[in-house]
């Protein structure tokens, strides 16, 4: 029985999105988020091979390092630059069986029992989360622990979840899948992972508790911090008994502020984005739905965004 494969051009478009703290200088969500260890345009190309054939890649030409990147991980596809003079707020669409076109910001899932793809467009933080959160319990559905990871006798892990080479888990941590632990990474004693994707070096000091978030990697958390419902950039650093809020007092949806705008999350729980390479002190409240950007620095003791607290 002869199998007929839809060969399509994948079109990437470059669109709106509000997740500048996460991205570097030179990239675009696409290339600088990671998922599983994967930047998620990589991850996109793989999980729309699962259905469909792809003769070639279009991205716009000013995404370089995209283009390299594409280019690098797939020596077999042709990838082409294209001129797009503006950035839209593009939709997905499939145009006559040969183009599939979507904005850069998304994330593809795959799913076998149907044979079909999920896209989600990534405009806000909250969008990204929970798609992650999603995909993290749509994929992770067994144990899979390295040979090459470190498991403490006196640390449990319970359901399902994915823990890569030179993982070290100490004495009396419990992670609570679904999870995932990226390469290189530590859990300190006494710690509590649940639901959450940790990219590859993150370590966790001794006596957190870390819930429903998303470290980019190469992250240090200091002793007895809580961070929850929140997004973490890559090369950030906590000092000791620091923490994210994620809930108001009054149990109301979070709101965030987009220029001077404040953005219904759509959702009562919501903790804090930190952009790459920010360094949160010791003792250090970030309050529900706030951004720390890029390269901040927050002093010891500080409640960031008490300023704004009646805005929400």
């Amino acid at each position: 029985m002869l199998v007929h494969i839809i060969l399509l051009n994948l079109i990437f478009h470059k669109a709106n999105h509000h997740l500048h703290a996460l991205v570097e200088s030179d990239g675009c969500p696409a290339s600088s988020i990671k998922l599983f260890g994967q930047p998620i345009i990589i991850r996109n190309i793989r999980m729309t091979q699962q259905a469909y054939g792809i003769s070639k890649v279009m991205i716009p030409s000013e995404f370089s390092s995209v283009i390299k990147l594409v280019r690098q991980s797939f020596p077999s596809i042709e990838v082409q630059e294209m001129c797009e003079a503006n950035t839209s707020n593009s939709k997905v669409a499939i145009l006559g069986n040969e183009n599939l076109e979507i904005p850069l910001n998304t994330l593809i899932h795959y799913s076998k029992r149907t044979n079909k793809l999920t896209i989600n467009s990534l405009i806000y933080p909250w969008d990204f989360l929970t798609t992650a959160q999603k995909i993290l319990h749509d994929e992770v559905t067994e144990q899979i622990i390295s040979p090459k990871a470190s498991i403490a006798k006196s640390s449990i892990i319970k359901g399902p979840c994915v823990i890569e080479d030179g993982v070290i888990v100490d004495d009396f941590c419990k992670i609570i899948g679904p999870a995932y632990l990226g390469c290189g990474s530590f859990i300190g004693m006494s710690s509590l992972i649940r639901n959450s994707i940790l990219g590859n070096n993150t370590r966790i000091g001794f006596n957190c508790e870390i819930g429903r978030s998303y470290f980019a990697g190469d992250t240090k958390i200091s002793h007895q911090n809580v961070l929850l419902d929140s997004i973490i950039g890559e090369h950030v650093w906590f000092g000791g008994y620091a923490g994210t809020a994620n809930v108001l007092l009054t149990r109301s949806n979070i709101k965030y502020a987009v220029g001077d705008d404040l953005v219904d999350t759509g959702t009562d729980h919501f903790g804090a984005v930190v952009g790459n390479n920010c360094a949160v002190g010791a003792s250090v409240i970030i309050l529900p739905g706030r951004q720390v950007q890029s390269y901040s620095t927050i002093q010891a003791g500080t409640i960031f965004g008490a300023s704004e607290k009646k805005k929400n």
